[in-house]
């Protein structure tokens, strides 16, 4: 569910008409619903009433300001993946204890950074990575609480590039390995070994392939407890999908998830953190485009938008599909006709769609991209020096943008050219 819905003819981002911001801050643009995100948000926390827990949002679907501000007032926790993320978090108000550091490659200065300002957790990926926040905890005369990343060879069933749990994958270490590993954990003085991190994909839309990999989590906690270690927090990542065309099948519901956690792990008595992102920010926002041209082809009409694949990268990379709707709400039984919907890029992978059929449209027409709010802005480019486009956010009748649109000047001035030239 989102709160972008047409009332009389038009769409409107809560209750606020999308052309009024259009009009506002020009095209193209992002546009996220409070409302959205904080329902999603609550859906979560609520799927886990029951049992001690943490939902610690993944900012890496969304990470502007305003967003990490909006859920951390709901007491969402976050998981960063780099020291600007981290730095980011902190300066959104989250505190420490409530930051959760991931990510295969993290350097000496991200850790010492994290050790220094308060971190809840580090999940650890690899045992170089491990004997590094060792040594770096003892400089700074500390422990540094940490999981390991178990790899539990599951198949996500998701795209290849956002599958992340097979035994082929670069992320955590084998789950055969985990005994050896927690050993040599626990004998390293300057960490301290806390519980189990594992994270099998992002875009999963069955339940499935988490029941299995939370049973071999469950079998592990019970093998290391024998061992003597202390597994009191199981963290489970994120992954839940969400439906990115009306057609879909509807991905599992939060309150189905948080189900098949109770029964698979309830009775270990473990504090419960997961990592959602694209379920909490995906449809929480649009990307508005304005129609610059219609162009007759040999076999086929071109919709040529002012947004390009610099501003939403996810169709050129993933093959990603977007439901793409016309602002201003077609008549019922309107004539279609099928559109390669591109973008201004000198590039033949600028395209958004293929053969999608929508209403006539015209230039200076305004189009919404749904379910653009994860994996969008944040993956953003100023390829072709097309400036980042900005970011605004809705609050019932009111909306204040979050991101500003550089100018040429402020984007060219970032350069620095040399004395000899």
């Amino acid at each position: 569910m989102d709160h972008f819905l047409y009332r009389d003819g038009e769409l409107y981002a809560e209750d606020v008409p999308v052309a009024e911001i259009a009009a506002a801050v020009g095209t193209p643009f992002y546009v996220y619903s409070t409302a959205t995100l904080e329902r999603h948000f609550r859906l979560f926390d609520e799927a886990l009433e029951g049992i001690d827990h943490l939902v610690c949002y993944a900012m890496k679907a969304a990470s502007n300001q305003a967003i990490l501000k909006t859920l951390a007032r709901l007491g969402a926790g976050m998981d960063v993946v780099s020291g600007g993320e981290y730095a980011r978090a902190i300066a959104a108000g989250v505190p420490g204890d409530r930051i959760v550091f991931s990510g295969v490659g993290k350097t000496r200065d991200e850790m010492r950074a994290a050790l220094t300002g308060g971190i809840r957790q580090f999940n650890v990926e690899s045992e170089p990575e491990m004997a590094a926040l060792n040594d770096v905890a003892l400089e700074l005369g500390t422990r540094a609480p940490i999981t390991v990343r178990v790899n539990p060879d599951v198949d996500a069933k998701t795209h290849a590039k956002i599958a992340t749990g097979k035994s082929e994958n670069k992320f955590g270490i084998p789950i055969a390995r985990a005994r050896d590993v927690y050993a040599q954990a626990a004998a390293m003085p300057g960490l301290e070994v806390i519980g189990i991190d594992v994270h099998i994909g992002s875009q999963l839309t069955d339940l499935e392939p988490f029941r299995l990999a939370y049973r071999k989590v469950a079998e592990l906690t019970e093998t290391l407890r024998a061992e003597g270690h202390d597994i009191r927090r199981l963290d489970l990542g994120g992954g839940l999908g969400i439906p990115y065309a009306r057609g879909n099948e509807a991905p599992p519901l939060p309150v189905e998830y948080g189900k098949m956690i109770k029964e698979e792990l309830g009775h270990l008595g473990c504090e419960i953190e997961i990592e959602p992102g694209r379920l909490v920010a995906g449809n929480a926002g649009l990307m508005v485009s304005r129609v610059i041209y219609v162009k007759s082809g040999e076999d086929r009409e071109f919709l040529i938008l002012d947004g390009a694949m610099n501003d939403l990268i996810r169709p050129a990379m993933y093959d990603a599909h977007h439901d793409i709707v016309p602002v201003i709400e077609p008549q019922a039984g309107a004539e279609q006709r099928p559109y390669d919907v591109v973008g201004p890029v000198c590039e033949s992978g600028d395209t958004f769609a293929k053969g999608r059929n929508l209403p006539v449209l015209n230039a200076g027409d305004l189009v919404a991209f749904r379910s653009a709010g994860a994996y969008g802005a944040v993956m953003s480019s100023e390829y072709n020096t097309r400036p980042l486009i900005p970011e605004v956010l809705v609050h019932g009748h009111q909306f204040a943008v979050i991101r500003a649109r550089p100018s040429f000047d402020e984007m060219i001035n970032r350069d620095t050219i040399p004395e000899w030239l």
